[in-house]
């Protein structure tokens, strides 16, 4: 194909289009009349020698070539954007921009607090703004109204870029003078009433169903794997309840490793290890291909990185310590 005779213009259409799968709502955002959207499709599929888009009952559905296609689009998008922005440095220093991270409760739980401290003396005056899962959409990223996400991802755009920051257990949280507490087995354990607490995904949260226990999560999902199911009594969305409510003496939070040991520092409660396999999850970060170059973001994700790290040593050499202690008895 002669490039010569190619409008690129085309290819920023037809990543709206296909995000979009409305020749509607992509002319409205492009700022382009209906007849010349259409008009703009038809050249497209003349390009590709492809429909591109079909109409169905759900819609516009796209091709198999044009999910082929769509991933590629928006990198060959990106790179040129990288083209084509002015190279400047990024100082953090003397810095005032503002970044928009999506963190799930977790992840402002665990990881937001050391960044914001790593940022006071790297970066004074950026500013953060923290949104929740349910802030934000998936098209929001593609469109870079939001930098970056961290939390735990079951799917994710083809296009996005992700790292692993940190893989985490699970551990229980419980009041000292539980009944189970002396002996925590799996008897025990789904003899008690629990604590349920999660919140991942993108978009709007709605209730749960106690009755479908697959749908309830990791937890529940490994009960099941086992012929088992908990009794659980309360449903939170929020990290910061369950050392409240586990202070109840018939409760139970089964929660990731690193957010039980920040809530256990009453001496009322323990920690415990749960009574089954429940596997690790891994908390990622996630951006778009929009943004994947850009110097700002870059010095950010690194940062990120590093502040995790930092922890994970941090960590280790903790249970390292404890260790020690424990052999000396």
């Amino acid at each position: 194909m002669n490039l010569e005779r190619v409008d690129l213009n085309l290819l920023i259409y037809l990543d709206v289009l296909l995000r979009e799968k409305n020749v509607t709502r992509a002319a409205e955002q492009l700022g382009v009349t209906q007849p010349a959207m259409s008009n703009i499709l038809r050249r497209l599929r003349n390009l590709f020698n492809d429909p591109l888009l079909i109409r169905s009952s759900e819609g516009m559905t796209p091709t198999e070539r044009a999910l082929e296609l769509q991933p590629r689009i928006r990198d060959a998008l990106a790179d040129l954007s990288m083209i084509l922005e002015p190279r400047t440095e990024f100082r953090p220093y003397t810095s005032n921009r503002v970044f928009r991270i999506m963190t799930s409760d977790y992840a402002e739980a665990t990881l937001v607090p050391r960044l914001v401290k790593a940022l006071r003396s790297e970066a004074p005056n950026v500013v953060l703004d923290f949104l929740t899962p349910s802030d934000v959409s998936y098209r929001d990223m593609e469109q870079g109204k939001v930098d970056l996400a961290i939390n735990r991802f079951n799917e994710i755009p083809q296009s996005f870029h992700q790292v692993l920051v940190w893989r985490d257990s699970f551990s229980c949280l419980l009041n000292s003078k539980h009944p189970a507490a002396p002996n925590l087995n799996l008897k025990s354990y789904l003899d008690a009433q629990h604590i349920w607490v999660s919140k991942t995904g993108m978009g709007v949260g709605f209730g749960v169903n106690p009755e479908k226990q697959a749908g309830l999560g990791w937890i529940d999902q490994a009960l099941e794997r086992i012929g088992q199911k908990r009794k659980i009594s309360v449903f939170t969305r929020h990290y910061q309840m369950p050392a409240l409510l586990a202070s109840n003496v018939d409760l139970i939070a089964t929660l990731p490793s690193r957010i039980a040991r920040l809530q256990a520092q009453s001496q009322n409660l323990l920690i415990k290890d749960p009574p089954f396999y429940i596997p690790e999850f891994e908390l990622k970060m996630a951006w778009c291909p929009l943004l994947h170059h850009h110097p700002a973001h870059r010095w950010l994700r690194q940062l990120i990185l590093y502040v995790a790290r930092q922890m994970i040593e941090e960590e280790n050499r903790e249970f390292l310590l404890n260790n020690s202690q424990i052999s000396h008895f």
